[in-house]
């Protein structure tokens, strides 16, 4: 005969010390000693301390599952994790933030294994450089990363300046960042090439080269990366007109002029590292030189790797030299400083990675190379030579 629990009949039959309870659905409070066999749906409260559970589809609680094929262990962030996670050696969790599984023990959260990190965005090279993947970026882009952290390396050099027209400096070289212990997460990061600064105004107008744009790289998660433009070369015309140099990663190269009746015009070199990093990311433009009658002298851009050249009597300064990087597998100078004007003897030389030569007698500067950040070349009597755009570069290991 039949027991009635909640108006229903059920059976229970005891064998042995065990009983089978069929057709029964509801909560189960206290206790449960022994074997369960079947499936048991409902609450269960309680110490469960069975020897053998079996289920036919899977057991769950709350985000976590044991199936006969798989089984889901608990998600949580890092922040997650050390508010609420227990703490008891063996602890088994997948960590979202960082895309791993870790496991605590009693030295801590260590890793028990990980997704394989990736990444896309640029101009992707895994060739040049044996065992790293390079991601080149020489337009404005995005880095997308996913799976585990990933220590990388990265090369941010911003848009040079233009040198200065009509006895111009030569322009400064853009700014000039460089790390090898970036830390990535999986996400995205937002990268900007700067272009170069325009040449200086002929005359009748300023004279100073343009200021070049930024490079960065930036993310919710980090602080920028940036790297300034470089400083205009400065100007200095007839008619006491002058134009101070600007400054940036690397600044401007100054400008003196001595007019036909011994008049002289000076305008002041830019200062490079501006605004500061450590380490610094460029250096201050040249001054200009001795001038003797109706001569120019005006002095180089400065470069990643050195000050502008000071200018030498009625010639022109040499832009700074520019600095060496191996990201890309091979040593490559970038952000050289623009060379500035003489006369009547000849302009300044180009500062090595990417400076733009400076005119001489009627000559104009020539530009800064692209995507190197070199400076332009100041110039006269004509106008100066635009700075080279700039370039951002992320390097990590394959392995």
């Amino acid at each position: 005969m039949g027991i009635q629990i909640n108006g229903q009949t059920d059976t229970i039959t005891a064998t042995d010390g065990s009983f089978t309870i069929q057709g029964a659905s509801g909560n189960l409070t206290g206790n449960l000693t022994g074997n369960v066999t079947g499936d048991l749906t409902g609450n269960v409260s309680g110490n469960v301390n069975a020897g053998v559970v079996t289920a036919t589809s899977r057991i769950v609680v709350g985000n976590s599952f044991v199936k006969a094929t798989s089984i889901g262990i608990g998600t949580t962030t890092t922040a997650g994790r050390n508010a609420g996670v227990g703490t008891a050696a063996g602890t088994l969790i997948y960590n979202s933030t960082t895309n791993q599984l870790e496991v605590y023990s009693p030295a801590g959260w260590i890793v028990g294994a990980q997704e394989p990190f990736n990444a896309t965005g640029g101009t992707l090279d895994t060739t040049s450089r044996s065992g790293y993947a390079v991601h080149t970026f020489t337009s404005p882009g995005s880095f997308v990363a996913s799976g585990a952290p990933k220590t990388c390396e990265y090369l941010v050099i911003a848009g040079g300046g233009g040198g200065g027209a009509v006895n111009g400096g030569g322009g400064g070289a853009g700014g000039y960042r460089t790390s090898t212990s970036f830390n990535v997460t999986a996400g995205t990061y937002t990268i900007q090439v700067g272009s170069g600064g325009n040449v200086g105004s002929p005359p009748g107008n300023t004279g100073q080269g343009g200021k070049g744009t930024p490079s960065f790289i930036t993310n919710p998660g980090i602080s920028s990366i940036t790297s300034t433009g470089g400083g205009g070369g400065a100007c200095s015309a007839p008619n006491t007109q002058k134009q101070d140099a600007g400054s940036g990663g690397s600044g401007g190269g100054g400008s003196g002029y001595r007019q036909p009746d011994s008049t002289f015009v000076g305008a002041a070199l830019g200062s490079g590292n501006t605004p500061p990093t450590s380490p610094p990311q460029g250096n201050d433009g040249g001054p200009s030189g001795p001038l003797n009658w109706a001569s120019a002298a005006c002095g180089g851009g400065g470069g990643a790797g050195g000050s502008g050249g000071s200018a030498p009597v009625d010639g022109g300064g040499a832009g700074g030299n520019g600095s060496a990087s191996s990201i890309t597998g091979t040593p490559v100078t970038r952000g050289g400083g623009g060379g500035g004007t003489g006369f009547p003897n000849p302009g300044g030389t180009a500062g090595p990675g990417g400076g733009g030569t400076g005119g001489g007698p009627g000559g104009n500067g020539t530009n800064g190379t692209a995507n190197t950040g070199g400076g332009g070349g100041g110039s006269y009597p004509s106008s100066g030579g635009n700075g080279g755009s700039g370039i951002v570069i992320i390097a990590y290991p394959t392995a």
